[in-house]
């Protein structure tokens, strides 16, 4: 997914890491706009992650983008703060406008 949104014109990577305590310590360093968090990774789940860069980087939106996660899992990052749950397999278009829609909705 990396490869083909770093392809977009409108989407700059600025990061990647493996696991949720790397995205929260890349998080409080580069202030992204945007944070898309796996549900599933190493160390934290989707909701712990989203919590946690929510406090280090408290202006930036996060977007959970799983390969698979249930209504519960879906309800807890949503909860957390992020602002959209979306399966790797929705199409390109959608994740990338959810994406610019996330830097549109007010910090």
């Amino acid at each position: 997914m990396e490869l083909l949104l770093g392809l977009r014109d409108e989407i700059e990577i600025v990061g990647s890491v493996e696991g949720g305590a790397e995205a929260v310590e890349l998080c409080a360093k580069l202030r992204p706009d945007v944070v898309l968090i796996d549900y599933r990774m190493p160390g934290l789940d989707g909701a712990q992650a989203t919590g946690a860069v929510l406090r280090a980087s408290p202006r930036s939106r996060v977007i959970c983008l799983t390969a698979s996660v249930t209504a519960e899992e879906r309800e807890l990052v949503l909860s957390a703060g992020a602002v959209a749950c979306l399966m790797k397999d929705d199409g390109l278009d959608q994740i990338v406008d959810a994406i610019l829609q996330a830097t549109r909705s007010p910090a």
